[in-house]
Formats: C-alpha cells, structure tokens, sequence
C-alpha cells in the first residue's frame, strides 16, 4: 500500500471515529447535526418574515437561509474545532508516524460529511416550500471543493497557533460570530449598500454560498464573487500549508 493510501485509510478510520464517538453518545444522534441550523432558520425566518417582513433575502425565505446555513455549520464547527485538534489528541499525536495534517483533515471531513447528511432537509424545504431548482445545482460540488480547500487551510493555520498561543482559542470563537454577520447568511450580498457590496467579494464565502444558493436562485450567482473566492481559497490552504509546515515540530515539543 502506497504512502498516500495508507493516508486515506488512515483519515477514513479517524473520521469515523469521530463521527461513532459523537453520536454514539447522544440519543437523538444525526438529528443534532441539523436541529441548530433548522433552530436559527426558524428564527431568522420568523424575525424578517413574520416581525420586520423587510426584503433581506429570495423568496422562499427558509430555502435562502438554509443554503447558506448549512455550509456556514460546517465551515463554523470545522475551524472552532481546530483550535483543539492536537490538544485533545496530543498522546495519538505524538506517537504516530502519519502525516500531522491528518489531525486536522480529519475534522474538516467528518463535519462535511455531516453538512452533506444534512442536505435532505434542505432539499425537503424546498419541496414543501415550492422552490424551484434549475440546472445551476451542478455547481453544488464545485461549491463544495472551493469550501473544503478554504476551510482545510484556515484550520490547518489555526491549529498549530493556538498550542502556542492559547488565547487564539477565545479569539477564534469572537471572529466567527463576527464572520457570522459579514457574510452573506440572513441577506444577499445584493442587499448591502453600494458602497459596501464591492467588498464583500474579500469574503471568499460570499462567492461559495453564491453557488450553493444559485441551484435555487439563479440570479445570487455572481461569477466575480467565486473567483475571488477560488482564488482566495487556494491562496490561504497555501499559506495554511506553510504555516504547518514551519510549525509542526515545535508544536511536537510543546504539546
């Protein structure tokens, strides 16, 4: 068995790992995976729908939200779960010989596959809601490649640092709620003032949720916007590779 095999297998057998352990110890199970995202939809639905009833979004409504919601989880519980990825690990970590990448490959994975569990919901909303799909849901994996590379470098920058920098743990967690509101998730990049619509496209999830959204509304997708998010994407796993790279031997030492 190559080299690379042997690290496929071996990322497969954590992934599963985590997903046995997780659910194993929760009687509702795979429904965690998707009450939050269904939890804060209704409540995003009810606030802009049924309180404010301002345009923020396409209609229907739920659809626009859970679009974006649910990659928004996985990307979410993918970097806050980094900032643990060898702390809670640090004896397997050290004793193996596999690639430390895997450590964090493996977290990225096992939250996609439960964003890609997750789907059903969004596509029964969008049965029951009547939304109308068009041939733009091809581009659903190339949403989800662009959103794996940016996702898997973000983590693979975040996860070395914060054994050094153990505060970066806290921090990650206030930029993410604030990611929450500068990203395109309750409104459409198209409902920012004008001033502010061109720098959206410096949120390389803007472009993705773009293309996740585009299977069901056709005019979210902005071809400029995803991009500059490929671009971006494959920009920051770059650096994301670097900065492990440098780091992965004192943080062998540190941990």
């Amino acid at each position: 068995m190559s080299r690379s095999a042997r690290y496929r297998h071996a990322l497969w057998i954590l992934t599963v790992r985590d997903l046995r352990v997780r659910y194993s110890t929760s009687a509702l199970g795979y429904v965690w995976s998707i009450l939050d995202p269904l939890v804060m939809s209704g409540i995003y639905w009810f606030v802009f729908t049924q309180v404010f009833r301002r345009d923020v979004g396409e209609e229907p409504y739920i659809v626009f939200l859970l679009a974006a919601l649910l990659p928004w989880m996985w990307f979410t519980g993918s970097v806050s779960d980094s900032t643990r990825a060898f702390l809670r690990e640090a004896k397997l970590v050290r004793s193996t010989t596999i690639p430390r990448t895997i450590w964090v490959n493996r977290i990225v994975l096992s939250k996609g596959i439960e964003f890609l569990a997750a789907l059903p919901v969004l596509a029964a909303f969008a049965i029951f809601s009547g939304a109308q799909v068009n041939l733009d849901i091809v581009l659903f994996p190339l949403a989800i490649v662009i959103q794996a590379v940016l996702t898997i470098g973000l983590c693979l920058i975040v996860a070395p640092l914060v054994v050094f920098f153990r505060d970066l743990e806290r921090a990650v967690k206030l930029v993410l709620r604030f990611m929450f509101y500068a990203t395109p998730i309750i409104y459409s990049t198209t409902a920012l003032p004008d001033k502010i619509e061109p720098f959206a496209a410096f949120n390389p999830l803007s472009g993705i949720f773009a293309l996740y959204r585009s299977a069901f509304f056709p005019q979210e997708l902005n071809w400029h916007l995803v991009g500059v998010s490929a671009a971006m994407s494959a920009v920051i796993l770059a650096v994301g590779l670097l900065v492990f790279k440098r780091c992965e031997r004192s943080v062998l030492k540190e941990i």
